[in-house]
């Protein structure tokens, strides 16, 4: 198989072409959250240093905006198939079984993804429920829950994409490698 995200260059129809705008702009703004993530650390960790004085509630205010940017890289990584690939097993599998098992594959993380997302609703809920707060920064913890639950949203539609993209591929006898001999 192809290198992750090599060859799985735009779709070149309608819904991929908007699936692969959003997705791109949710990994830029996931990067620039864990860019300011990286200097929100540095000033505190310069602070502590230098004046005893790191900014209060900084590991959770990085934990937050890790997880949020995660989940903003999620779906680029799916649509570019950025993800983790075993390629030492299918290496030699003909292109029809390679794109088969991407398909299963994506079914099985939409599934996952579904029930994820299910669960983080009913997590929200709860915490907004009793009144969860976070430790130092004291600031209600489901008001993350929402983004979140968007973003996975967001995931299954491009995992439910890319999994009628490998049926097609497979239909076709092409996979994202642009191998179509079967090697």
């Amino acid at each position: 198989m192809a290198e992750p995200g090599e060859g799985a260059g735009r779709p070149t129809d309608r819904v991929g072409r908007l699936l692969y705008a959003i997705a791109r702009a949710l990994a830029i703004l996931g990067g620039a959250i864990l860019t300011a993530m990286a200097l929100l650390t540095a000033v505190s960790i310069a602070g502590r240093a230098a004046f005893s004085a790191p900014i209060r509630g900084d590991f959770e205010i990085v934990a937050i905006g890790t997880g949020i940017a995660v989940f903003a890289f999620l779906p680029w990584c799916q649509l570019t198939r950025g993800n983790v690939i075993v390629d030492f097993f299918m290496d030699r599998a003909p292109v029809r079984a390679k794109a088969l098992c991407d398909a299963v594959g994506g079914m099985l993380y939409v599934a996952l993804g579904a029930l994820l997302t299910w669960r983080m609703v009913y997590g929200g809920i709860d915490m907004r429920q009793y009144n969860e707060l976070s430790i130092t920064l004291t600031f209600p913890r489901w008001t993350t829950f929402p983004v979140s639950v968007a973003l996975m949203g967001f995931l299954i539609a491009v995992t439910a994409y890319t999994v009628w993209r490998s049926f097609r591929e497979m239909r076709e006898g092409r996979f994202f490698d642009g191998d179509g001999d079967g090697g």
